[in-house]
């Protein structure tokens, strides 16, 4: 068929998904603006309320001692082959087993795996990295180094750099996107996955379309769509929302000690700490709309009864993608979404089930 006649045929399907986009980005931004104005009033009273602390975020000098404890493994750095890029991991249990890879979330770090890096190693290599922009890894500042596809391309450079040609992947939050998308295009690296509250990005996307409710859930997902604003806001009064959001007595996580919550404000209090993290929101609906796909890799699928921010239908739009006999899904009662943090022991029985064949 002669290519003029081709380009013809499919003119009005490209001028379709063009408007479709366009009304896509015209509804992000709006929401955008909405969220802009009610963080900024949430940021601003927590600056009147606190004079003291000020507009800006301050620098911590000098990282908390839980970031150093000895017990949760070595400190490592691992040079990218796809970009270059150098990413700092943390090991233990090398030569105890398979690799066990370890995908953290936001606003997190390495360190929210620190319970089940001491659980796991006795029989599995265990690694915990700092995501692209995180912590003591690389962070470039530009929003295209934070394609998800660029993100793929590190976990795979990640699993092949420690010697090994498949894994099993445990991820949460954001890592669990990643995660979610990895097994999808590179399935022969995942040999099983434990996925801790997050859908795959077509799942939540179609899941969202017609739940309205999940948007308002994700609120935060818009704001963070702005440039250089969600910085500031999340910055002041010396990171209030980012602390609200970690520790608040509903919503954070249970139990976490002033200590451990500098573990996580370290890397965002250092200059131009939060622009990479918040870099991959800013390219979320870059890819809409979405193909619903397959999902195949055996998978171990955690979520939180009251997780304040993504629905428990979302379990089951994830199942209903999955090939039978694939997926293991729990829903814990009265959890929230942290539950790498705030459930280990229940996470580490229900991965020690879910794992066993591979250690007979």
């Amino acid at each position: 068929m002669p290519e003029l006649v081709v380009t013809a045929l499919l003119a009005p399907s490209r001028l379709t998904l063009k408007l479709l986009r366009a009304f896509m980005w015209s509804l992000v931004f709006s929401a955008a603006l909405v969220a802009a104005a009610v963080y900024g009033c949430i940021a601003l009273t927590h600056v009147l309320c606190q004079p003291r602390r000020g507009c800006c975020g301050r620098p911590r000098r000098t990282p908390p001692a839980c970031l150093s404890d000895p017990t949760l493994g070595e400190h490592c750095f691992l040079t990218l082959r796809s970009s270059g890029l150098r990413l700092h991991y943390v090991s233990a249990g090398q030569g105890n087993g398979p690799l066990m890879l370890f995908l953290h979330g936001f606003p997190e770090n390495w360190f929210s795996w620190r319970y089940q890096l001491r659980e796991f190693q006795s029989r599995f290599h265990v690694v915990a990295v700092d995501l692209r922009g995180y912590g003591s890894s690389d962070a470039p500042r530009d929003v295209d180094c934070y394609t998800i596809d660029l993100l793929m391309a590190d976990i795979q450079d990640v699993i092949l750099g420690l010697g090994y040609s498949k894994c099993i992947l445990v991820a949460h939050d954001w890592g669990a996107l990643l995660a979610w998308n990895f097994s999808i295009y590179y399935p022969s690296l995942v040999e099983r996955m434990a996925v801790v509250s997050a859908a795959p990005m077509s799942v939540y996307q179609d899941y969202s379309l017609h739940h309205m409710g999940q948007f308002f859930r994700s609120n935060y997902m818009f704001l963070f769509q702005l440039p250089w604003l969600p910085e500031k806001l999340l910055s002041m009064s010396d990171f209030q929302i980012l602390k609200t959001t970690l520790t608040h007595h509903k919503r954070g996580i249970p139990h976490l000690t002033p200590n451990e919550l500098e573990g996580f404000l370290y890397g965002f209090s250092q200059p131009g700490g939060l622009t990479g993290p918040l870099n991959y929101y800013r390219n979320l609906f870059r890819t809409f709309p979405l193909e619903p796909q397959e999902l195949a890799t055996p998978t171990l699928l955690l979520w939180g009864e009251k997780d304040p921010y993504f629905e428990q239908g979302l379990v089951g739009a994830i199942s209903s993608r999955f090939v039978p006999g694939r997926l293991e899904a729990h829903i814990l009662p009265g959890v929230g979404h942290w539950i790498p943090q705030s459930n280990p022991e229940e996470m580490h029985q229900y991965m020690w089930a879910f794992l066993q064949d591979l250690l007979d």
